[in-house]
């Protein structure tokens, strides 16, 4: 199989087997979609299918590229990133299942197709000086993205600062989890998996449908399900339940903690 399929085939994996984990507060799972009426499980199966295409060429950028200078491999896959939104939106109906796991997920493939051995440090040389790029001469731009308006108020550099950081979460937490308990229950180890990233990151989905004090109270409920033997564990459980109960009540969203997880997954698939 060519490296380039191989990887865009661990990417589809990796937001399915996402999708389908369950009972994940504040997200679309199987069995309860709550704080996301417009879109279901099949909403993210169409999603995810119709980015495979967007995938491969990902990791073909980074399989081709000649260079020292990987900011410019980082500025060749945007244009890819964008026709892969606007097809995603296609495939859904206007909803925003992955606009989040398409910009990771872009970014690890590329960096996975220029060099398998050494991913995270490729990351961060393709994305260096991209807070300071992107977030530049906000005050005069008349629409803002949610990241935006999350630096502007509260300083957050979200997904953008896990990313040129090298997603240290990722590769110096959940990563690591997962490689270390895998071998149970898979479903399980990726919700506590989950539970990992949550306590660790500052997710701008939580604070933009919340503020602050409600992403503090979702990382405490994830540290005290991890301390009560993860989500297999009675305590754990119930811990999960009130945290769900938590999310549903104050309509609030994971989505920057659950495309962490698909970023997870692929780099454990590869």
């Amino acid at each position: 199989m060519e490296l380039r399929t191989r990887l865009a085939n661990a990417a589809l994996k990796a937001l399915l087997y996402e999708v389908d984990v369950q009972p994940k507060p504040g997200l679309v799972d199987p069995v309860d979609h709550s704080t996301h009426l417009d879109m279901d499980v099949f909403t993210f199966i169409d999603s995810a299918v119709s980015l495979q295409p967007y995938f491969e060429q990902f990791a073909q950028a980074g399989i081709d590229f000649v260079g020292d200078d990987l900011t410019k491999l980082f500025h060749e896959i945007r244009p890819i990133g964008m026709e892969a939104e606007k097809v995603m939106f296609e495939a859904t109906g206007g909803v925003n299942t992955h606009k989040g796991a398409i910009f990771s997920l872009g970014i690890l493939l590329a960096a996975s197709g220029y060099d398998q051995q050494a991913i995270r440090q490729t990351t961060e040389r393709m994305l260096r000086g991209l807070t300071e790029h992107d977030f530049k001469d906000l005050d005069k731009k008349k629409q803002l993205t949610n990241g935006e308006r999350m630096f502007l108020k509260y300083g957050i550099t979200g997904i953008r600062g896990e990313a040129e950081r090298g997603y240290p979460t990722v590769f110096e937490k959940s990563l690591p989890y997962l490689k270390a308990h895998f071998g149970n229950d898979f479903g399980t180890v990726l919700l506590d998996t989950l539970m990992v990233i949550v306590s660790e990151s500052y997710d701008s989905n939580v604070v933009k449908r919340g503020n602050l004090e409600s992403l503090e109270n979702i990382q405490k409920y994830a540290e005290n399900i991890l301390a009560e033997g993860g989500c297999s564990h009675p305590e754990g459980r119930e811990t999960l339940d009130d945290m769900n109960s938590y999310c549903n009540e104050n309509n609030l969203s994971l989505g920057g903690s659950a495309d962490l997880l698909i970023i997870t997954i692929f780099l454990f698939l590869i």
